[in-house]
């Protein structure tokens, strides 16, 4: 299928699918969109230990490479299992200005080495990131109980219903350790609606520029005494 690369509202670039008119990130801001979603509601709930995040979508390794920044922050040693089943290519990645973008020029080597690096292995990137990319689709997921947090990256539904069901998501539950959260920049109600059937509790928060709102879900049970506590209205 074919690609592109288009800017974003916020000077960010990001991939766009002709054939489905779709985009790996929004329009309205592809770095806006990454903080918001997956660092502010997602990697902020944790600090001070050692984590396991795994990504549904690497995609351009946008989210990866913001966690990776964010780590130092929030004292933060990351595992890093990344899925994606249709890797983007160098001529593809080489265009992304996102180490530029985010005022960090020496995130510029770790970019590409996370491009670079083997896949079905675990790769230092930092001492404080450890990437593993993953090449295969969301349907094949099969992790039991690993994982502190999901960022939740697919194709939307209207281009990809199948990866926002009760079957993905019961995937989803299995692979989340007790306590575990999954963040996505979805709303819709029948994705809610699916996270809770498989037993997630669900929280609408605010959503990133151009969305209204977002999905929280968290498994049940207790996270380390380390993590802070979930905040919002529980639905």
């Amino acid at each position: 299928m074919k690609r592109r690369i288009t800017t974003t509202a916020d000077g960010s670039r990001t991939l766009h699918l002709e054939d489905w008119d779709e985009h790996y990130h929004s329009k309205h801001g592809a770095v806006q969109e990454a903080y918001h979603v997956f660092i502010e509601h997602g990697l902020s709930l944790f600090s001070d230990q050692e984590i396991a995040i795994m990504e549904m979508g690497f995609g351009t390794g946008l989210n990866a490479l913001i966690t990776l920044l964010e780590a130092a922050e929030y004292k933060l040693k990351v595992y890093y299992s990344a899925l994606e089943a249709y890797p983007v290519v160098s001529s593809e990645w080489q265009q992304l200005n996102y180490a530029s973008e985010l005022g960090a020029e020496a995130l510029g080597d770790c970019f590409l080495k996370m491009h670079e690096s083997l896949w079905e292995q675990d790769i230092p990137i930092t001492d404080r990131f450890t990437l593993h990319k993953r090449q295969q689709d969301f349907l094949s997921v099969a992790d039991v109980g690993l994982f502190d947090l999901i960022y939740f990256d697919a194709f939307g539904a209207r281009v990809q219903p199948e990866l926002w069901t009760e079957v993905i998501f019961t995937k989803m539950h299995r692979a989340l350790k007790p306590g575990g959260v999954l963040v996505t920049y979805a709303a819709k109600g029948s994705v809610r609606r699916a996270m809770q059937a498989v037993g997630f509790a669900t929280e609408r928060l605010p959503g990133p520029p151009g969305k209204r709102e977002m999905l929280r879900a968290t498994k049940a049970g207790s996270r380390s005494v380390q993590d802070k506590k979930v905040s919002g209205p529980v639905l």
